[in-house]
């Protein structure tokens, strides 16, 4: 339906009518004095005689005019938008709404997949549609560069890396760890398979023999020793950590300039979970959460129709769900806050 004028109004034509714009005539009756349908006849012809450059034809049902707006005109709107670069975008002004959007958020022990591309490519298009409708907005992509998995693909580099690096090896950072991250993988499930065997031959069932075997497969072992002393600020550890995802952020910057993709804040994972795990020992203290006897912080969430979420291991070591607690607030330090912001992933 398009704005209504001294009572006059123009919708576009339903398909099972020949037109683009249908006039609606009643409003001219008391000026033309004639039936609805003689009054559009003569509305139509009018316009096709003497506005060619606009309408090409018409029907005439009842009160109601069926227009066919000529292929010039058209193309001469086309034209115009075509020579307006800014067509159809709003400028952001002082009051424009605060708009946050984040996205790609990608774990620093492989590659980007097909889901960090269709979540880079929808993210940057809607932050660039709401910018084209006057927000203003900041793009931000969270870095999750810690934890176990991250340590498992250091643990195999360590292992079976012999020294290889980006250059030496002709791979994308990223690419390269993402190897070890699959191998550490593959000799941690010949571990299992070898383990579960055993304890199956020393009395247990396959699935108690798997899950033990699991709990001790040295690899794992390692690598969560390995997570322990990251979060104790060994030395040597952070320095191969730091090294490994510096070839992992030199490998994304590629892939995301490739795609067009940029961000205007960058937050990391490394930066922020110490908060998440204060948050989590503030709750626990105040009865929020409970722990168990391996020493494990869970939530109860049954009553809001969800399960027991583990908030931090045994060993005191973080997991994901005790960083997302704080990402929204900290995510929007340091940003012009307004009443309209959006915390949007």
């Amino acid at each position: 339906m398009y704005p209504e004028k001294n009572g006059t109004t123009a919708k576009k034509t339903k398909k099972e009518f020949e037109g683009h714009l249908t006039l609606v005539v009643f409003p001219f009756l008391k000026m033309s004095k004639k039936g609805p349908e003689q009054t559009a006849q003569e509305i139509g012809g009018y316009l096709k005689e003497h506005a060619p450059e606009l309408v090409s034809a018409y029907n005439a049902v009842k009160g109601f005019l069926n227009l066919t707006i000529a292929s010039d005109c058209w193309i001469e709107l086309l034209n115009s938008i075509q020579a307006a670069p800014e067509y159809g975008i709003e400028k952001a002004t002082e009051t424009s709404p605060l708009v946050m959007i984040e996205y790609s958020s990608p774990n620093t022990n492989k590659p980007l997949h097909l889901g960090h591309v269709r979540n880079n490519l929808l993210g940057n298009a809607l932050a660039n549609v709401m910018a084209a409708n006057g927000n203003k907005v900041v793009k931000t992509n969270i870095v999750n560069d810690r934890g176990i998995h991250i340590c498992k693909s250091m643990l195999a580099w360590l292992k079976y890396g012999n020294g290889e690096t980006p250059e030496s090896s002709g791979k994308k950072g990223d690419h390269l760890i993402g190897d070890y991250y699959v191998a550490f993988d593959k000799h941690y499930k010949a571990e299992v398979k070898e383990l579960t065997a055993q304890y199956q031959a020393e009395g247990l069932n396959e699935e108690e023999a798997k899950a033990k075997a699991e709990a001790n497969s040295p690899l794992m072992l390692e690598a969560r020793e390995m997570l322990r002393k990251w979060e104790a600020n060994d030395p040597e550890i952070r320095a191969l950590w730091k090294k490994m995802n510096d070839w992992v952020y030199a490998g994304f910057d590629e892939t995301y300039k490739m795609m067009g993709v940029s961000f205007d804040k960058i937050y990391y994972e490394s930066n922020t979970y110490l908060e998440g795990k204060e948050k989590v020992m503030e709750g626990l203290e105040k009865g929020f959460f409970y722990r168990k006897e391996d020493n494990s912080v869970w939530a109860d969430l049954t009553a809001e129709g969800l399960d027991h979420k583990l908030l931090l291991r045994g060993d005191g070591t973080s997991v994901y769900m005790t960083l997302g607690y704080r990402y929204c607030q900290i995510t929007f330090s340091g940003l012009p806050h307004q009443k309209d912001d959006l915390c949007g992933g």
